[in-house]
């Protein structure tokens, strides 16, 4: 593959990722509205985002076996399309309840994008190759989060919170062009998994088998805690405790997301020189200390609006680096049924940020609150890289010496 064909596959499957990010954070500056117009309570609406992180990983799990199976384009189309009703439905919602098993439906559809777009790198790549790959796909991803609550703002402006939804419907309708257009079937029906229920069952079952799978994945779930935990409490306590409005919430949101993908495309620098396993326990230490830190900025308000902002600067900087080495690490041990592992990675991240995103809520949605899961979800995922995965069998993961696989 042509450096040329790699820029352009990078940019489809970046621009097929971007959905997922677009659709969690782009109605984030309108939360406190959206509680006022449906007369609802912070913690309500909250749940419409983990609605949407519950639909991930449920759809996930569904679609990742599925796309083994027949292949990724028509499961890929298929979640688009489901995603874009959803999106246009939330516009007319009236009601919570309705709004936030929208939510679900729109979380759904979003799990085939993320999938399958995980799923089609796997298919032509692997190990160190993956890892950077994975890294530059992060940059075209990344400026979804970037620009989602900036966008969500300018949006507002000219809108109410339901003109969110629209443009979420519109952007699913250029994604639909783009995979018809953009992106081959990677999966060639010989290598496509057979046997039905029962074999996604077992394959399953292998992978929950494999110890240092299931460390990795649940790794992985917990550095998206952190991150989920800012997303889901950040509007709440920069615009409520610190009197940000919408489009400066939009700003610091950016700023924050800046260094997420600061860390990741530095990840590709730092893989020339060292191991994706020595890179993943620096960034989940780094990350835990800056956690800590953050924790403690909230509990005694030292510093204020800055040093609370310059440490999750570092917590999701730590996350930028962790979050591609941990899967690409992962997914090094099970090449033979990418989609199925990337479901099962995906549900475990998407599912672990649905339980964190609404523990800020029912912690009091202030900066103690946000700080205190963000910090409890970088400890953890220390913990278990060390008690689970244990450093003598992550040491003898290799994926530098694992060749590159085009198809």
């Amino acid at each position: 593959m042509t450096r040329r064909q790699r820029v352009r596959l990078v940019l489809v499957l970046g621009s097929l990722i971007a959905v997922g990010p677009l659709t969690i954070d782009m109605y984030l500056p309108a939360l406190p509205a959206i509680a006022a117009d449906l007369m609802t309570t912070s913690a309500a609406v909250q749940l419409t985002l983990t609605g949407t992180l519950a639909g991930l990983a449920l759809g996930q799990l569904l679609i990742g076996p599925l796309s083994d199976a027949v292949g990724r384009r028509g499961p890929l189309i298929a979640g688009l399309a489901l995603h874009i009703v959803a999106s246009a439905l939330c516009v007319v919602a009236q009601h919570i309840a309705v709004l936030g098993a929208l939510r679900v439906v729109q979380g759904l559809g979003v799990a085939a994008a993320t999938v399958v777009a995980m799923a089609v790198l796997r298919d032509l790549f692997s190990g160190t190759a993956f890892a950077t790959l994975l890294s530059r796909l992060l940059l075209v991803m990344g400026a979804a989060p970037v620009l989602a609550p900036t966008l969500g703002g300018g949006v507002l402006r000219w809108t109410d919170w339901r003109g969110v939804f629209v443009t979420l419907a519109v952007f699913g309708v250029l994604l639909v062009v783009v995979a018809v257009i953009g992106l081959p079937e990677t999966l060639p029906a010989e290598r496509r998994q057979r046997g039905g229920a029962w074999s996604t069952v077992s394959l399953y079952g292998s992978l929950l088998r494999d110890r240092t799978f299931v460390g990795l994945v649940v790794v992985a779930g917990l550095a998206m805690a952190a991150l989920f935990a800012y997303v889901a409490g950040s509007s709440f306590v920069l615009q409520e405790g610190y009197g940000l409005d919408e489009q400066q919430f939009g700003l610091a949101f950016g700023a924050g997301a800046v260094g997420l993908i600061g860390a990741a495309q530095y990840n590709v620098r730092l893989l020339r020189r060292h191991s994706p396993q020595r890179i993943l326990v620096t960034s989940l230490s780094i990350g835990t200390l800056a956690g800590l830190a953050l924790l403690a900025f909230a509990v005694t308000g030292f510093g204020g609006l800055p040093a609370l902002l310059v440490a999750l600067w570092v917590v999701l900087a730590a996350a930028g680096l962790a979050m591609p080495n941990a899967p690409a690490l992962a997914l090094s041990r099970h090449g033979e049924a990418a989609g199925t592992a990337s479901a099962l990675l995906g549900a475990v991240q998407f599912g672990v940020g649905a339980v964190a995103a609404p523990m800020v809520g029912v912690l009091g949605n202030g900066a103690v609150a946000m700080a205190l899961v963000v910090a409890g979800g970088m400890l953890a995922a220390l913990a278990v890289l060390f008690l689970v995965v244990r450093p003598s069998r992550l040491a003898d993961l290799d994926p530098a010496s694992a060749v590159v696989v085009v198809h």
